[in-house]
């Protein structure tokens, strides 16, 4: 099994998760935008081999990981709901976050405005849905530890105020795996 992605990826970070906990022996291998747009057709990490199999999405990752372990991936609908849920404030992050680096803001661009609202209500949305208590065993509480981490790595969020998320990133913080995948600080 090969995972390729970057240390900071979110999304990678998940997979990486994923593989640890299942067990998995994996390769990882650090790919930089040049590599991405020639191995996946989506020009993005992760993506992932293993024998004749190639995936590039997370989501399909995970699932094949999950089940390969024997396990199962979102399987409710709530589940499924705050994976999504999380997915949208997730990549709404990600855009403002590259468009920014390129110029480009909230001030000067509508539809950047409604990104960042559409992360301002998600993450209250997210608070609200997300009990710490209940520990990051389900994919959408470790893809939201995920997006949160990543997103205070990144400045883009305070979580002020937003105690359920705090403390659902203690509780994965506390988990060997989660931490061990930490973006370097």
């Amino acid at each position: 099994m090969k995972l390729y992605g970057s240390y900071t990826s979110p999304f990678v970070r998940h997979c990486r998760v994923a593989l640890a906990q299942a067990g998995f022996d994996f390769e990882f291998i650090e790919a930089d935008n040049a590599m991405s747009a020639e191995k996946s057709p989506t020009g993005k990490v992760p993506f992932f081999a293993d024998g004749d199999l190639t995936l590039t999405d997370s989501s399909s990752i995970l699932k094949y990981i999950r089940e390969k372990a024997g396990g199962g991936f979102l399987t409710d609908i709530e589940d499924y709901e705050n994976f999504a849920l999380t997915n949208t404030v997730l990549d709404s992050s990600i855009n403002l976050f590259l468009l920014e680096k390129e110029g480009f803001g909230p001030d000067q661009i509508k539809y950047l405005g409604r990104q960042k609202n559409r992360i301002e209500t998600g993450l209250k949305e997210l608070n609200r849905r997300f009990d710490p208590n209940q520990g990051i065993t389900r994919d959408s509480a470790l893809r939201c530890a995920c997006y949160v981490d990543w997103a205070l790595f990144r400045n883009r969020i305070s979580i002020d105020g937003l105690d359920n998320l705090q403390g659902l990133l203690d509780v994965a913080n506390d988990v060997e795996e989660f931490a061990a995948t930490a973006p370097p600080r």
